[in-house]
């Protein structure tokens, strides 16, 4: 034992006899940003936990070209900028702060003072449609709301204030002026709240209202309520226990998105199992002469519906598949399908290429799940050797197709049997973008939808 204890000690004494090499490492400086200061009078907050500095500017202040006009750092630091510096902070910028051989990056940013209603619901509930050029909020609601006590919840920009506060039991009878402040941003909102007795058209969903579709459909019914005249949202519940009235309802819409995908009948029945409770009424409706729009995972319904007075096939798309909202692919190019129906209504009126046959959904860098429901053809799998075989066994008519000829969108004409059927499955007709707001060929997405609508509403 005392033999164990002696080599322990000269075996810690050796090494630190160590201690007489020189090392040329310098970790005694920090590495702090104490204070930075920009145009002589936009003071910076400096974040010591996260490192980070935030400047706030005046709205439509002009961040492209800001001078540094002051930069304290810890004694014996340097900073990959310095004062004088002009520098550009429409997107955040990195600061590289280095003392002795100590490392430490910041993150620089700048943000408009900005006074927004970003959110509008009432009663937890109904979604207010957002007009930011006019500043006008339309919210649509069921004859049976009350409009004198309705609650709002409100969402607005950072550090902005608004009057009349959220929260509070408000009378929606008449329209109601919101104030919003921001330091040196203002701005008013008028808020109209509108009663739809017999909606003209609906936006069908699994979620009980509407503020609980996910993103990708939210999407879509807030541009079907705000560009389709008298529509309401209505969950397969309230289709099946006919909480809404729709004797005058001329369209149905889902657009039925699920993270990873819905192939199948079997999971078609699993997964939307609201939908399916809801077949009867979605019959009779049908065979009223009402026209259904379905998109993405929404066009397995027809498989389970009498069309043109025949029994439902219980076919569905036979290749389908699907990405998460929140690891999307990134478009490398534009992304588009083809139709040999180029007179077709739905197809008109949108931002073309060069070949009239090609239908344009996105640019390159558009953030897309490529969420498909198509009909494979050809003889190596699926069933379906070709077009003709598709309609026989379906009834359905080919409207578009992919590159590879697979069907991404088909139809089935209105008869005397009943109203019209379109079903769009492409990948690209995609609505949400975890990413900024897109323009370009993604434009057509709304043109296309509002075609359809037209179209299947005649």
């Amino acid at each position: 034992m005392k033999k164990t204890l002696l080599y322990l000690v000269a075996i810690i004494l050796m090494v630190g006899c160590k201690g007489y090499e020189h090392s040329d490492l310098q970790l005694g400086g920090d590495c702090l940003v104490t204070k930075l200061v920009l145009n002589d009078s936009l003071i910076g907050a400096v974040d010591l936990q996260t490192r980070s500095i935030e400047v706030v500017t005046p709205e439509f202040y002009d961040l492209s070209a800001m001078t540094v006009t002051e930069l304290q750092l810890s004694e014996g630091a340097t900073c990959n900028i310095k004062s004088g510096d002009v520098i550009n902070l429409l997107q955040p910028r990195t600061l590289n702060v280095q003392n002795g051989d100590v490392k430490l990056t910041w993150s620089l940013s700048a943000r408009q003072e900005i006074a927004k209603i970003t959110s509008f619901v009432v009663n937890g509930i109904y979604t207010g449609i957002i007009n930011e050029s006019a500043k006008t909020i339309t919210i649509y609601l069921p004859v049976s709301v009350e409009l004198t006590s309705l609650i709002p919840t409100i969402e607005i920009s950072e550090g902005a204030t608004i009057s009349p506060a959220a929260g509070m039991v408000t009378d929606f009878s008449q329209p109601v002026v919101y104030e919003v402040d921001n330091h040196s941003a203002h701005a008013t909102y008028t808020v109209t709240a509108l009663q739809i007795d017999k909606p003209k058209a609906l936006y069908v969903g699994l979620a009980g209202s509407m503020d609980q579709l996910n993103p990708e459909e939210y999407k879509a019914c807030l541009w079907m309520l705000g560009n389709v005249e008298g529509t309401l949202y209505a969950s397969f519940d309230d289709i099946k226990s006919g909480a809404i009235d729709i004797s005058e309802c001329k369209l149905m819409w889902w657009h039925y998105h699920r993270d990873g995908g819905c192939n199948g009948g079997e999971a078609f029945e699993q997964f939307a199992a609201p939908a399916l409770n809801a077949i009867t009424t979605i019959q009779s409706f049908l065979e009223g002469g009402g026209s259904l729009f379905l998109t993405r995972y929404a066009t397995h319904l027809p498989a389970y519906l009498r069309i043109n007075g025949e029994e439902a096939t219980g076919r569905y798309p036979n290749n389908c598949w699907g990405g998460n909202e929140m690891s999307p692919e990134i478009a490398s190019g534009t992304w588009s399908f083809f139709t040999d129906s180029v007179n077709h209504p739905i197809w008109q009126n949108l931002i073309m290429g060069a070949d009239p046959k090609e239908i344009f959904c996105c640019d390159a860098g558009y953030h897309i799940t490529n969420s498909t429901a198509q009909w494979h053809l050809g003889m190596d799998w699926g069933g379906y050797p070709d077009i003709a075989y598709f309609t026989k066994k379906t009834g359905a008519h080919e409207i578009g197709h992919g590159g590879d000829g697979a069907i991404v969108a088909w139809e089935w004409k209105r008869s005397a049997q009943n109203g019209g059927i379109v079903c769009i499955g492409s990948g690209c007709f995609d609505w949400y973008s975890d990413a900024e707001e897109y323009t370009g060929y993604h434009d057509n997405v709304n043109r296309i939808a509002q075609n359809a609508i037209n179209y299947l509403m005649q």
